[in-house]
This record gives structure tokens, sequence and C-alpha cells, in this order.
């Protein structure tokens, strides 16, 4: 005698009964309907059966939406701690921290240039907030920040071409007497010409090595190229971030939790800041350098002061090796002059750069960013040592910003713990 039939939805699990009982239920209420059908449990699944099926479950959806007015009631959810559940979520989340990885690892170039621009835009920002809060329109005050740094670039140049152009043609006027000196064996040219074979060797390097030669000619100006690319990305990037930096901060601060978003505030303006700080104390750090190279090239006469001056004031906004490389440069300029004056220049940057890691750049930087000496200093070479200048140029902002969640986040909750 067959078990008493009941409706369909008896055949989905109560709540609260195991799983055995539910699939077990679920068998006898698949067996009822094929009574019903009478359909042989012994046959095997035969394709009109299957589409009797597919039809059964369209007309008992039709009966469904008929009596609710919409969709049904939806199911029970998916048992998240079922081996399946856990072991596909495991993977999907191994899989997305993969493809995170590659991503990074592959755009990692273009990510500097992104992260230089954002932070150069972050460090220009407060002079920005400086004329807005003097009746600048934001538009006209990112413009006149623009055009000053296009004025101190045009500066340099106008300095530094008439110069370049000048030692250029000098050089390629004297090349006939050079050649004329190798010749001549009474000339100091002539007597190493003939003891070392100069001109020999120039020949041979030039008519065998010809093609090697234009190679490295054709990588330098690639290299010329890529370079003057990033640096001009990193320009555009950064004159668009400062203009539309108040979105940025607004989006970055919509992905907080509504409760937590005033503090977070806080922090993030207050990190602002910091960058802010760095700047300006990079600022006064590259113009102290630039200052004390002019007032010794122009008591020494070193030619072009002001050129050197700001050259060694731009490449001493770069940290750890800006000002070294500044004083080479000078010192060998220097050598035009005389030895003696060149050995001095280089203890004189020698001197200064000492000076300026261990004496001015900290108490700057402490005082503009609140940051301890010793903190710079490791930050610094820990920031070179994973991303060479750009690491070293952002190390101490980031530096102040961790110091800072430190104090405002994981200090506190260990005070209270």
């Amino acid at each position: 005698m067959s078990r008493p039939r009941g409706p369909v939805q008896d055949a989905a699990p109560a709540e609260g009964d195991d799983a055995k009982g539910a699939e077990i239920r679920a068998q006898e209420h698949i067996r009822t309907k094929d009574d019903e059908n009478g359909r042989d449990h012994s046959e095997p699944d035969s394709p009109g059966d299957g589409e009797d099926r597919i039809q059964e479950a369209m007309d008992e959806a039709a009966a469904v939406a008929e009596e609710t007015g919409g969709l049904g009631e939806p199911g029970q959810p998916i048992n998240r701690r079922s081996p399946f559940m856990i072991g596909l979520m495991a993977a999907f989340g191994v899989a997305v921290a993969y493809g995170l990885i590659e991503l990074v690892i592959k755009s990692r170039s273009v990510l500097i240039i992104v992260g230089l621009a954002l932070f150069i835009a972050a460090g220009l920002d407060p002079i920005v907030g400086w004329l807005v809060r003097h009746r600048f329109p934001r538009w006209a005050a990112v413009l006149t920040v623009i055009v000053v740094g296009l004025s101190v670039v045009a500066a340099f140049l106008a300095a530094a071409i008439p110069p370049l152009t000048h030692e250029a043609t000098s050089l390629a006027n004297q090349v006939p007497h050079y050649l004329a000196d190798l010749k001549d064996r009474s000339s100091e040219l002539g007597k190493l010409n003939a003891k070392y074979d100069i001109q020999s060797r120039l020949t041979k390097a030039l008519s065998s090595g010809g093609t090697s030669l234009i190679g490295g000619v054709l990588g330098a100006g690639e290299l010329v190229l890529s370079t003057f690319s990033e640096i001009l990305a990193v320009a555009v990037l950064s004159i668009y971030f400062l203009a539309g930096l108040p979105g940025i901060k607004v989006f970055i601060y919509r992905l907080i939790p509504h409760s937590r978003r005033p503090r977070a505030i806080l922090i993030g303006d207050e990190i602002l800041a910091k960058v802010g700080g760095y700047v300006l104390g990079n600022f006064i750090t590259s113009v102290i350098a630039g200052l004390g190279t002019f007032i010794w090239l122009l008591i020494f006469g070193v030619p072009y002061p002001l050129l050197l001056a700001m050259f060694v004031a731009f490449l001493d906004l770069i940290p750890v090796i800006g000002s070294s490389v500044g004083g080479a440069i000078v010192s060998l300029v220097a050598l035009t002059v005389s030895l003696p004056v060149a050995i001095a220049t280089l203890a004189f940057y020698i001197a200064y750069r000492l000076a300026e890691d261990y004496l001015i750049v900290p108490r700057i930087m402490n005082r503009t960013v609140q940051v301890p000496a010793i903190v710079s200093l490791v930050a610094v070479l820990i920031g070179g040592v994973l991303l060479g200048i750009v690491g070293a140029l952002v190390a101490i902002p980031v530096a102040a910003a961790i110091r800072l969640l430190l104090q405002e986040i994981a200090i506190r909750r260990l005070d209270k713990s």
C-alpha cells in the first residue's frame, strides 16, 4: 500500500531537520510523483521523461506565480560551512590575490608614476589651499602654482642653454686643434699619442665598433626619450590630481563607514598636512644648498655660478644622492679654474653633505613633518633600497603617516588593553 501523497511543498525539508531526513523525504516525493505518472523506477530516464519533468516544473512555476503574484519564496540559503563552499571560497581568494599581485608587478612602473604624481599634488595642495583662503578660486590657485613652477623651469633653461651652447661650439672649434696636437710629437698630446698610440686606437675603435657605437647612441637616446616621457606624465598627472584633489579625498572618505568617517577625515587631513610640510622642508634645504653653492663659486671665481647653483638646488630635491651628484659635477667644472680649487670644492661638498644629512634635514623635518632625526635617516635608507630615488623621495612623509597611524590607532588600543 502506497504512502499518502502530500502537496508539493512537503518535499522541501522543514527548518531544523537534518540533511539525511530531508534527502529521504525528497526521494519519497519524487517516487510519489513518478507513481502518479505511472513510471517504473527500475527503468532509466528517457528523453521524453526529461521533457515531461521540465513541463511539470514550468506548470508548477506558473501556479506559484499566480498564487503569490511574484517570483515565489526563496529557498534555503547555501550552506557556507560545507566543505565544497569552504574550498571554493578559499580557491577564489587565492586566485584573486594572485591576480592582484601579478597586476601590481606588471604595472609597477605605471603605479610608481601615478603615486609620485599624487605625492607631488598632495605636497602642493597646502599652497593651493593658502591661496584659496585668500579669496582665490581653486582653478586660479592651481593655475598660479603651475605658472610659477613653469617659470622656475624656464628660468633654469634660460640660464643653462646659452653656456651649454657656447661650450659645445667651443669644443667643436677646438677639435682640429686637438687633432693637430696629436700629430705634433713636441706637444703634450703628441707625447701621449706616441706613448699610448691614441690616434690609431681611436681610429680602430671607430672603424670596428661603429655598430656598437651607434647602438649605444640609440640606447642613450631611447633612455632620454623614456625619461622625458615619464617626467611629462608625472607633470600632467600632478596637475590633474592637484585640480581634483578635493573630489579624490571625498571619494576615499566615502569608502569608510559613516560612524568612523569623521575621525578618518581628521587623520587623513593630518597626513596630507605632513606631506605638504615635507615638500616645504625639502624646498628649504634645496634653497640652502643652492645659496651655499652660489656663494662658494663666486668666492673662488668658478664659471657659471648661477647655473650651477640652480642645478645643485634641483638635484638636492632628491634625497641621499642629489647633493652628491651635484657636488661632483660642480667639482669637475672647478677643474677649469685650478686643481686646488677643485679639491677645495669637493671638500666643501663632502662637508655640506654631512651637515645636510645629520644637521639640516633632521632639524627641518622635525619641525615641518614632526619626525625624529633617526626615523628620517632610516626611512630614507629603506625607501632608497626598495624603490630607488622615488622611494627615498617619499620615505619621510610615509614614515610620518605610519607614525601617526600607530599613535592614533595601535598605541591607543594597546594602552587600553
